[in-house]
């Protein structure tokens, strides 16, 4: 996987698409971002660079609560192509 711009945007709109708000934030976030559940908002912590958005995005989509049937077709197919990319780094 590239870590560009064009592939942070893809990750956004696959979270976006779920009914969640990202929002680029300053604060002291230990794992990088923080989910207001309830409010489908998730913080990030905006000095990250790219490839450390990108990572953020990949490690908090398991607990956020995506339906699968709200997303594009093209949002379907990266956000299982995510997914199975995660179970097969902790299946390992």
């Amino acid at each position: 996987m590239k870590y560009t711009q064009h592939t942070l945007d893809k990750f956004e709109q696959v979270v976006e698409e779920a009914g969640y708000l990202i929002r680029y934030e300053r604060g002291t976030f230990q794992s990088g971002y923080c989910i207001l559940q309830e409010k489908k908002v998730v913080v990030l912590n905006k000095f990250l660079q790219t490839e450390g958005r990108i990572n953020t995005l990949i490690d908090l989509m398991p607990q956020l609560r995506i339906n699968i049937d709200d997303l594009t077709h093209e949002s379907q197919k990266r956000y299982e192509e995510i997914m199975a990319n995660l179970h097969a780094q902790t299946a390992s």
